[in-house]
């Protein structure tokens, strides 16, 4: 039987995605009715400046009391869009404390307090969902702890960040330097005006923690995430790649140790084979490969930012709540009974591509192996190249821990042949 009664929405921030959230849910208000069961009324809309004007959207509902609306009691679900830490988490917690649930995309709060959130979320017995934290409108949250909740996920790699995408695939496809290459996307409206969050792997380190998190039952923290930018990659890099078959791409990698006794998680650019799926993800799209016993390989493309992307996954969010509200259930909360230890950088195994300045001269090749040879790291393939004295030399390693590698470079430093590392770059996906 259809509930007449509406459930009541407050939506706090009302910007790129909080306007089309609020455009979708009048639009759609009559599909949206027979997919929950029960009408859906916008109750409220917080925001910082009250008098710009919001097409669609009644003004009496404007308020820039956000801690009023969400205390008023009589609210079903919080939709919280304003991002950043405060006063995002006190206004989900007094949310939770005044009997609403929440659907949140803030990745920053989630991946630093997101156990706290839940823990209150349990305490009221109130659901907390956020598909628009991660990869924008990719379902990817909800089949992770719901979909694979069987299975045993044993690797999460992906693209998170369309801004840095668009970067790299504009170096690799035109040939473009860096700082082109951002001024592009910042023109054509990727790339905020301050880029770092994006381009440092800010970004893509908080939904790194997140995904780890879920995939391997186990409480990861941003401050847990290894996080290096991509801002010193350069078209040299590109080339050395193509030289392997490889691109480049900016990856958060979430991994369970071999021995299932621990897990790490990263983000960092890294070289990927061209015959790697993640490898053809062009432009701003995002996408996440997952690996699993069971399931096998999965991957999950699309659209990772924007306004109506975002909006989409947060209304995915908001049905499902609303169901469990009218069920008089909550959906499934956080899951860390694993309670792994996530592990130092310095554990992670890959294969590495270091390209050396080196005197052009006869036995450094040999000075360079013997180094490799004494920190344990095996070398897969060499390439010299030189003249008039000077010479380039680049190694490629079988699998080795990064604590070794660091070692490795670290003597290499101090090697009079070695007139500087030019390069040190991952290699993935193999």
């Amino acid at each position: 039987m259809m509930r007449t009664r509406p459930l009541k929405v407050a939506l706090l921030g009302c910007g790129v995605v909080g306007s089309e959230v609020a455009r979708i849910m009048t639009t759609h208000a009559d599909d949206l009715t027979a997919r929950i069961g029960a009408p859906v009324e916008l109750a409220g809309v917080a925001v910082r400046r009250p008098d710009r004007v919001r097409e669609g959207i009644d003004q009496n509902l404007v308020t820039t009391d956000a801690t009023a609306l969400v205390k008023r009691g009589d609210i079903d679900v919080v939709v919280e869009v304003i991002g950043g830490i405060e006063p995002a988490r006190t206004l989900i917690t007094t949310a939770f404390e005044h009997g609403a649930s929440v659907v949140s995309a803030n990745k920053a709060l989630l991946a630093q307090d997101g156990a706290a959130l839940h823990a209150v979320a349990g305490q009221h017995d109130k659901d907390l969902y956020y598909e628009a934290a991660v990869a924008g409108a990719i379902p990817l949250i909800r089949p992770l702890r719901e979909s694979l909740a069987g299975d045993k996920i044993n690797r999460v790699m992906g693209i998170v960040n369309g801004t840095t995408n668009f970067i790299l695939d504009k170096m690799d496809s035109t040939g473009a330097g860096y700082q082109e290459a951002l001024d592009e996307a910042t023109a054509l409206g990727y790339a905020e005006a301050d880029p770092t969050a994006d381009v440092e792997g800010f970004d893509a380190a908080a939904k790194a923690a997140i995904l780890a998190g879920i995939a391997f039952h186990t409480r990861v923290r941003l401050d847990d995430v290894y996080r290096e930018g991509m801002t010193e990659v350069t078209a040299a890099d590109f080339a050395s790649a193509r030289e392997m078959g490889c691109t480049i791409k900016l990856l958060a990698i979430c991994e369970r140790a071999a021995d299932g006794a621990s897990v790490t998680a990263r983000v960092h650019p890294a070289m990927i084979p061209l015959s790697h799926p993640l490898a053809s993800v062009r432009g701003a799209y995002n996408a996440v490969f997952v690996e699993s016993d069971a399931a096998g390989q999965l991957m999950f493309y699309g659209p990772g930012a924007g306004g109506s992307p975002t909006a989409s996954a947060v209304l995915g969010d908001l049905v499902a709540v609303c169901r469990n509200r009218l069920n008089g259930a909550t959906g499934p909360g956080e899951s860390a009974y694993a309670a792994l230890p996530v592990s130092p950088m310095g554990e992670v195994v890959t294969r590495y591509h270091i390209s050396l300045d080196v005197a052009d001269k006869p036995g450094v090749l040999a000075q360079v192996a013997t180094v490799f040879a004494e920190h344990g790291v095996s070398i897969d393939t060499v390439r010299q190249s030189g003249k008039d004295g000077e010479a380039s030399l680049v190694v490629v390693t079988h699998r080795a821990s990064d604590a070794a590698l660091t070692g490795t470079v670290e003597a290499l430093r101090k090697l009079d042949t070695v007139r500087g590392v030019a390069s040190i770059m991952r290699v993935e996906g193999e």
